[in-house]
């Protein structure tokens, strides 16, 4: 098991080094140029005061990465989110993925964040198993919504309640 903290801009870089393989090689992704390490720094930082995110760290260094978004700019969205998960290559298939989106969903619930959105680019079966393994279950998928490496790809989307459906005085 690997330790999870907080993450803080200072690991901008070592998530590049985990994110831009996926941008450089894969659909996973849409995002087609290479994440520079400040800019990353800036997403952290932007995110941090309202949304969390999370890193798995095993022997000093970072394995993964979770945080959450906001998932539309209309205030009415303002109680959902959408979720990333991204975990080294190395570190696939132990676990990591699963640790890291436990401690993202409770804090999300934690901060009274009511529905968290998954989007997944077009196959992935790893993903759609860590997903629906989370709770989420399909509820949309947009075909040929995305291009990269010279073709189409599909997108689906994967929802999960975090809040009871009280009405939003509780929330």
């Amino acid at each position: 098991m690997s330790e999870l903290r907080a993450a803080t801009p200072d690991d901008a870089g070592a998530i590049c080094a985990i994110y831009n393989p996926y941008v450089a090689t894969t659909t996973i992704t849409f995002e087609e140029a290479p994440v520079t390490e400040t800019a990353m720094a800036t997403r952290i930082g932007e995110l941090l005061p309202t949304h969390p995110w999370w890193v798995s760290v095993v022997g000093g260094a970072i394995t993964g990465y979770a945080y959450a978004a906001q998932w539309r700019t209309r205030s009415a969205y303002r109680y959902s989110v959408e979720t990333t998960v991204y975990v080294a290559p190395g570190a696939c298939g132990c676990g990591v993925g699963t640790q890291l989106y436990r401690a993202l969903l409770d804090d999300l619930s934690q901060r009274r964040f009511h529905c968290a959105m998954g989007g997944i680019a077009l196959p992935n079966a790893a993903s759609v198993a860590l997903h629906e393994k989370m709770g989420f279950a399909k509820v949309a998928h947009f075909r040929q919504v995305g291009a990269k490496f010279g073709r189409w790809i599909d997108v689906g989307y994967w929802q999960r309640q975090l809040l009871d459906q009280r009405g939003l005085d509780s929330a």
